[in-house]
């Protein structure tokens, strides 16, 4: 069986293999403009193991190799760089360290989506980017109606409020600025409406998405995201696992017995750790247990650091959805019980 470690880049890549049968072994560098990179993995036997540490842009190698019947590992880039101990980097050590791994089966690999899960990621992504964009374009607004001392908050998207947004005194580039303003909110309120539609269907179809949307506060968007995200629930055997895979969970630099922690690392998702803090402050106000620990966090801790420790215990509560199957309300009991036993536990 032949063995390959790839270092990719954008424009190229540099390998190392190793075939198991001969014990011969080699490298080169391929470059994906021109063709050699497809053609060298044509020309190979299947299957082939190839391993990579995760990177950007590397969607279309991904989907070639794997047309032609190769199988592909994909690594964690942090745990790659952490097992290499020399302080001489280069794209040729770095192919021949990742061959390395995989032959001794230390390679540190990643669960990945398959295909049509990435597609649909792409729709719950593009939806979440164009809602950034259109908060930016109604903070122009804002700006704009608080420079001619109108202040009018979220009214300022009502009818009323648009007609007096249109009406304001501008001088003739700010009055440009306002029309392109409205324009672009008005082209984004459709497109984004859209996408609503689109995640709403995929959400009905998805029965872990339903199961999901039980819980106060948790929509279509949220549903979605933490599916795709989350995808095999079993590879985490517990919750605060879950919490830390989502960077939820503080930074810690402890030591001598002397505990000190921080803030949260943001080591994870940052488009669904953002829509789980939304999705906690709807469920603050429809979840008695969740409303009870924030209010308690509140009286001791600043509101942000309580919306993010309910959004650690939101996340944490869909996870034991997902691994047990069971809807909002019944779920408050298991999550808070060790000895509930989980579906399919041995």
């Amino acid at each position: 069986m032949m063995i390959i470690g790839c270092d990719f880049h954008p424009s190229w890549q540099q390998v190392s293999w190793l075939d198991t049968e001969t014990g011969e072994c080699g490298e080169r560098k391929l470059a994906h403009a021109s063709g050699d990179a497809k053609l060298f993995y044509q020309q190979l036997a299947a299957p082939v193991l190839i391993g990579m540490e995760a990177t950007g842009n590397s969607q279309w190698f991904i989907e070639l190799v794997e047309d032609l019947g190769h199988e592909v590992w994909i690594g964690d880039a942090a745990q790659v760089r952490a097992s290499y101990v020399r302080k001489q980097k280069t794209d040729k050590r770095d192919a021949a360290h990742i061959l390395k791994l995989v032959v001794e089966g230390r390679f540190p690999r990643l669960w990945t989506p398959d295909r049509e899960q990435r597609d649909r990621r792409q729709l719950v992504l593009h939806r979440h980017k164009l809602v950034e964009i259109r908060s930016r374009v109604k903070n122009e607004l804002q700006h704009l109606s608080l420079s001619r001392g109108v202040q009018r908050k979220r009214k300022l998207w009502s009818q009323a409020g648009q007609k007096l947004l249109r009406e304001l005194p501008l001088k003739p580039w700010a009055c440009c600025r306002r029309e392109d303003l409205l324009g672009l909110l008005v082209m984004l309120d459709q497109q984004i409406g859209k996408l609503d539609w689109a995640v709403q269907k995929a959400a009905e179809e998805n029965p872990q998405a339903k199961l999901l949307m039980t819980q106060p506060g948790v929509g279509p968007n949220t549903a979605m995201a933490f599916v795709l995200t989350i995808g095999d629930v079993s590879r985490f055997p517990r919750g605060k696992q879950v919490a830390s895979y989502l960077g939820l969970i503080p930074r810690e630099e402890s030591s001598g017995g002397r505990q000190k922690l921080g803030a949260i690392t943001k080591q994870g998702n940052r488009m669904l750790r953002s829509l789980l803090v939304e999705a906690a402050q709807i469920a603050v106000r429809f979840d008695p247990e969740m409303k009870k620990q924030y209010l308690h966090r509140c009286h001791q801790k600043p509101k942000g650091v309580a919306k993010v420790a309910t959004a650690r215990k939101l996340a944490v509560r869909l996870y034991w959805m997902l691994r047990t199957n069971v809807a909002y309300p019944e779920v408050v009991r298991i999550e808070s019980s060790p000895r509930v036993p989980l579906v399919g536990a041995s």
